[in-house]
């Protein structure tokens, strides 16, 4: 579940952010540069803090085996 909603939540960022460029100012194209720093930081750090929130609010983590539908 915690893939699932963190895709959620960065998608549901970088739409608001492009709506918000568009319909309010330019300057809000820095929120999607700063959304795309931070995924590439976390690739290298294997760190990202909307990942460390979502666990401290009761995410749970996917398990190992994969789940074919």
């Amino acid at each position: 579940m915690l893939n699932t909603y963190f895709r959620v939540i960065v998608g549901t960022m970088v739409l608001l952010s492009v709506v918000l460029t568009f319909y309010v100012h330019q300057n809000w194209m820095w929120f999607t540069v700063f959304i795309g720093v931070n995924l590439i930081q976390s690739a290298f750090t294997k760190w990202c803090l909307l990942e460390t929130i979502l666990l401290k609010l009761g995410v749970k983590k996917e398990s190992a085996n994969c789940k074919i539908n």
